[in-house]
């Protein structure tokens, strides 16, 4: 498509793995824990907004009994 072929993008990145090698787990790591933490985030922000009714729903209740008291 390019003209680029196999050979050649072996040798483009054998030279970025030389060049970034040292630096590339602590980016590999860095980059799984801010996924974790956007899933864990996802799956926050799904709990809260129950959390938050019941919550507020629980505060009615109270108030509803402490009325009839």
């Amino acid at each position: 498509m390019f003209g680029i072929g196999t050979l050649e993008i072996l040798i483009v990145l054998a030279v970025v793995l030389l060049l970034f090698g040292n630096r590339l787990p602590g980016t590999m790591r860095s980059l799984g824990r801010s996924l974790i933490e956007f899933k864990r985030g996802l799956q926050g922000a799904d709990e809260t907004k129950p959390a938050a009714t019941v919550n507020s729903q629980t505060a009615a209740s109270k108030d509803d009994k402490v009325a009839q008291s």
